[in-house]
């Protein structure tokens, strides 16, 4: 919405802004509520929001993906199970290849996999846990290799041990 505000003209009467809104933006309701796919991209202000099941839902304020232009921005990932707010592994190994799972089907709503990805960034909770994390990123990204950020941080949401970020280009 902040996008959108930016765009749209001054409003002397507030009783004009649902007429201006709608031609500025165009929204979908949840699917849910609308009888059609749980899998969708919303357009809004020039930018298309990508959300899938197929990959857990935010656990914040936030979309799975944004598309902007040619590039998609993909939301950190965690080591989650689709569908609830399950780790699916406790060990760092297990999470990872989850989060990485669930990253490529976020790309693949958005029509891109993982040789599209050009930069990824991955935050730690734990720095020794790097040689772990690179060799099962190594399977998803071994012949792309994005370039890629790595962190440790002082905790991730919900205890996990790994999350990862990821920016394609839709070219």
């Amino acid at each position: 919405m902040l996008a959108a505000s930016r765009q749209l003209p001054l409003l002397s009467n507030l009783a004009q802004a649902p007429k201006v809104l709608s031609t500025r933006c165009r929204c979908t309701a949840r699917p849910q509520s609308r009888g059609i796919s749980s899998s969708r991209i919303v357009a809004m202000a020039g930018q298309k929001l990508i959300a899938t099941d197929k990959a857990p839902g935010a656990v914040g304020a936030y979309s799975q993906a944004v598309r902007a232009g040619n590039t998609v921005y993909v939301s950190g990932q965690l080591g989650l199970i689709p569908g609830n707010k399950d780790f699916g592994d406790v060990g760092v190994e297990g999470q990872t290849d989850q989060a990485l799972k669930n990253m490529g089907e976020i790309l693949k709503e958005a029509g891109l996999g993982y040789d599209d990805v050009v930069k990824t960034v991955i935050l730690l909770a734990d720095i020794g846990d790097f040689a772990t994390v690179n060799t099962v990123y190594a399977m998803y990204f071994g012949k792309s290799l994005p370039a890629r950020a790595c962190y440790a941080v002082k905790s991730l949401p919900l205890g996990a041990a790994v999350e990862i970020e990821a920016i394609a280009f839709a070219g």
